[in-house]
């Protein structure tokens, strides 16, 4: 491990150690966790962030309740590496887990690495994940062979909201047995939650809430459409309609765990797996990115940078922003942290413990950087600099054309947000820096263990 990996991995182990000596002296009972994941959710499409023809009244006052981040990312600029990087806390490209999953079941989320699941179980957590799982088909793969002790929802990219067997080779399961009809899936992942809520209120659980909303296929329900009467572009109008539903769901979850006195002893942390898919060739849609260049799939802002919150009543900071880089690989050391459980074999995590950083114990940013591969696309954010290489079309599959930084372009994202105006040519010397620090780490990945395959875009 070089320097650069080693510094976030102390500052893990130092917050794990606070939190665990404040547990046993009985200051704080041990938490729920709480994770809402969207899926293909637009950065620009929460009130928020200043979308104005979609009402998102219940993600609203979760950050009206806790802190926003401006500067959250996701290691994934589509969905299974963000979700192998959510669950483990590590670059997914460390594992091999770089690309998108197809249709077999030959592959997943590797073994050799634990979950955040595995890790709350072991420690007497109840464990549950309702809908999109996306990290393997095969059994060994399954969620209840990955820590979690109830599964409702599907395995692969995506699922009809209207079809329990619309995807033949992929119906939504409850456990490990096919489900039987369903009405709504966003409505009936919302019941779900409020059901475990209630049943497991006794005892510490994990809920981890992965919704397959807003991604296509385009369903929404005419209770839905209905309150978007006012947009007049019929896909924009039912991406409305699916975020709406989705912002009910969450506003369902956040009520049950609220009408069981249980807000001060949950550490909720919501945000979309991936940005917008707006770009030709990805499934649109209908989302907007609003300030930020580029889509899913692409190492651009539109990319990687999404919407994230984090609150816990009496724990955390009511109605704030932070501008420092985040990124999902963080919420793992953060879970722990909050339930007092030592990092274990976990110390080698990427990510960092949040929680004396939005307390202001720690005023220092949270990453000296952050790094992105993707086949043959990159991106290093380092300070207020970012260097980048991505294109729109075809996905390039192999990283070794990654050798050759001289084409990256250089921005500063503070007075440059929407990665305008290439500083490369006239700052010669912060793109060299850039590109030389973000091979090193390079360096330190594995090779991919498969290549995109069927279904790799979604």
């Amino acid at each position: 491990m070089t320097r650069i990996a080693r510094v976030p991995h102390l500052i893990v182990a130092i917050g794990l150690l606070c939190c665990s000596e404040r547990v046993a002296l009985g200051q704080v009972r041990t938490p729920n966790i709480v994770l809402l994941v969207a899926d293909d959710m637009g950065y620009g499409d929460i009130g928020v962030h200043n979308s104005k023809d979609i009402p998102t009244p219940n993600i609203d006052a979760l950050a009206k309740g806790g802190v926003r981040f401006t500067d959250a990312y996701v290691t994934g600029p589509y969905c299974s590496p963000t979700r192998a990087g959510l669950l483990t806390g590590r670059y997914p490209q460390r594992f091999g887990h770089e690309f998108n999953l197809g249709l077999g079941s030959q592959f997943g989320l590797p073994l050799s690495e634990t979950t955040l699941a595995d890790r709350l179980k072991a420690a007497g957590y109840k464990t549950a994940v309702f809908g999109k799982w996306h990290l393997g088909r095969g059994e060994k793969f399954h969620p209840m062979s990955r820590g979690f002790d109830e599964f409702y929802g599907f395995l692969g990219g995506e699922h009809s909201y209207l079809d329990t067997a619309a995807e033949s080779a992929d119906p939504i399961l409850d456990g490990r047995n096919a489900a039987p009809a369903i009405t709504y899936l966003t409505d009936m992942l919302a019941a779900r939650a409020e059901n475990f809520i209630k049943r497991e209120k006794a005892r510490p659980f994990l809920l981890y809430l992965a919704f397959n909303a807003v991604h296509t296929p385009m369903h929404a329900t005419d209770k839905y459409l209905a309150r978007f009467k006012n947009i007049a572009n019929p896909q924009r109008r039912t991406y409305a309609a699916m975020l709406s539903a989705m912002d009910d769901a969450i506003g369902r979850t956040i009520a049950a765990i609220r009408d069981e006195g249980l807000e001060e002893n949950t550490l909720v942390i919501f945000f979309s797996d991936n940005g917008g898919p707006t770009m030709a060739g990805t499934t649109i849609n209908g989302s907007s990115n609003g300030p930020l260049r580029g889509s899913k799939r692409q190492t651009w802002e539109g990319g990687i940078r999404v919407p994230f919150i984090i609150r816990w009543k009496g724990q955390v900071p009511e109605g704030t922003t932070d501008s420092r880089p985040i990124i999902q690989l963080d919420v793992l050391p953060t879970a722990l942290a909050a339930a007092g459980i030592p990092p274990g074999n976990q110390s080698n995590v990427d990510g960092v413990n949040l929680l004396p950083f939005i307390t202001g114990k720690n005023p220092r940013p949270v990453h000296d950087a952050l790094y992105w591969r993707l086949g043959g696309m990159m991106a290093i954010r380092k300070g207020d600099w970012k260097l980048v290489k991505t294109q729109d079309g075809p996905l390039p599959p192999d990283p070794s054309v990654l050798s050759d930084l001289s084409a990256a372009e250089l921005y500063n994202l503070v007075t440059d947000i929407g990665e305008t105006k290439n500083l490369a040519p006239t700052n010669a010397a912060k793109a060299r820096e850039l590109a030389d620090q973000w091979q090193r780490w390079n360096r330190e990945l594995a090779k991919p263990l498969w290549s995109p395959g069927r279904g790799g875009g979604r």
